[in-house]
């Protein structure tokens, strides 16, 4: 990597650490980008060279997030170990750990979730077509080995996602401890494994 880009990426790097120590700390909402770029030891101005504004900031740490939950998600499909229904146990349980660890212990970084919610639908649509994706190759491997009876793996990929909303949705985190969570997940599991499994 050259070296002016090595260094463009590194300052990247540090105001992104920046801003996510203050959005933890005072939120989305209370946090300026001149807090963001006095933090970094830079003025306002040249932190606009690297973001447009504090939007552009939440979004690329979201796509962090969810890339990261993502390759979480894709190692749960390609395990060969598992059959159809022990991957999605697996599947809800990773995804569940995943945004429980990443969001109960920061109540202030809801309104991040809020923020890019609202205002970058993009990335949530491409966040829930790529889960629907990778919960759709699980029903049918299970389809195609005989273990599950679907008619519409695309469809039933849908249903299972909303039943597992409580256990993906960041702003829900702060319900329940995470064996509490743990717990309901594995009965909300099981109630779709039988649907899915052939009687």
């Amino acid at each position: 990597m050259p070296q002016l880009q090595q260094n463009h990426h590194l300052i990247r790097g540090r105001i992104l650490d920046a801003a996510r120590e203050r959005f933890t700390r005072y939120g989305f909402g209370k946090t300026t980008m001149a807090e963001i770029a006095k933090d970094c030891g830079m003025s306002a101005s040249n932190l606009y060279r690297f973001f447009d504004n504090k939007h552009d900031i939440g979004a690329v740490m979201a796509c962090q997030c969810l890339g990261d939950k993502a390759s979480a998600l894709e190692q749960v499909v390609d395990d060969s170990g598992f059959s159809g229904s022990e991957k999605i146990r697996h599947f809800v349980l990773t995804s569940l750990r995943h945004t429980h660890h990443r969001w109960s212990s920061q109540p202030h970084m809801s309104e991040l979730v809020d923020a890019i919610t609202g205002t970058r639908r993009d990335l949530v649509s491409q966040h829930l077509a790529q889960t629907r994706g990778l919960l759709k190759q699980i029903i049918d491997e299970g389809v195609a080995a005989g273990e599950f009876d679907v008619d519409d793996s695309g469809g039933t990929a849908e249903a299972v996602m909303a039943a597992m909303f409580i256990f993906d949705y960041p702003n829900m985190m702060k319900l329940y401890p995470l064996e509490v969570f743990e717990q309901k997940a594995v009965m909300v599991v099981d109630l779709i494994v039988h649907g899915l499994e052939k009687s």
